[in-house]
């Protein structure tokens, strides 16, 4: 009798938590800002995190991309257990690994757009894959505007150059919390097709925090939280289904 080969062994997720808890104050001020979460955030995939005001997603956000420290439970990038590198090494995870987007864009004002995208390689004094390099600017549209400083910049550039900072080095996974909260609806709008356009054509790895149903609707998926939970997911979103499912959060 034959028998069939062993199937290969599946690849981590890109970043996955397990009984994942924060816990901020004691006693009667005691709150669980996430209760035993367990979920996953596979590769090559655009995810949403949202949920009414207080539910925990930033806090999920932050804890699985290393910028805070769960009570208890497990966060991974990959097969890296973040919960037991030193601070050091985590310092180090988050610079080679994991590329941040904010609304805030967190640009050096001294830098050009070009310096500000290749900055956290300089400080790893690694050298950025110039052909890599060369397909970010095109995908995010900044090839005329990469010797400007940022108070040369539109807001919408500037979120352009942050995109591409984030994706120059090529990272595990990107985080972005709230990237469009500073923008107005046009420029919003191009970022988001920018990410997409990164997890569709060059095969990153995204995870976005927002409050607006439009934003989360160019995600592949939409994960809702409340009172620290995961209370439901959604796959090829629009709009009105994450409307209809906010609705029934009371958001």
């Amino acid at each position: 009798m034959t028998t069939s080969p062993p199937a290969p062994p599946m690849a981590p997720p890109a970043a996955w938590a397990t009984q994942a808890t924060k816990i901020y104050g004691s006693g009667a001020v005691e709150v669980r800002a996430l209760d035993g979460v367990d979920i996953s955030f596979q590769s090559g995939r655009f995810s949403a995190i949202m949920g009414p005001s207080g539910s925990g997603k930033s806090t999920l956000m932050h804890c699985m991309a290393g910028l805070d420290d769960l009570t208890s439970g497990k966060v991974f990038i990959g097969d890296t257990d973040l919960t037991l590198l030193s601070e050091r090494d985590l310092t180090l995870l988050r610079r080679d690994r994991v590329g941040f987007i904010f609304q805030s864009f967190n640009l050096i004002p001294t830098l050009n757009a070009l310096e500000n995208m290749t900055l956290p390689m300089d400080l790893a004094g690694t050298a950025p894959d110039q052909a890599w390099l060369d397909e970010v600017v095109r995908t995010v549209g900044l090839g005329d505007r990469l010797r400007h400083r940022p108070n040369e910049l539109s807001g919408g550039q500037q979120q352009r150059v942050a995109v591409a900072r984030a994706l120059a080095s090529r990272p595990q996974i990107i985080f972005a919390d709230e990237p469009t909260g500073n923008l107005d609806s046009r420029a919003g709008s191009e970022i988001l097709e920018f990410m997409g356009r990164a997890v569709a054509d060059l095969g990153q790895t995204i995870v976005m925090v927002t409050h607006d149903p439009g934003a989360a609707a160019h995600a592949d998926r939409v994960v809702f939280l409340a009172d620290g939970h995961i209370v439901g997911e959604l796959d090829d979103p629009t709009a009105d289904t994450i409307l209809d499912r906010m609705r029934s959060l009371g958001d």
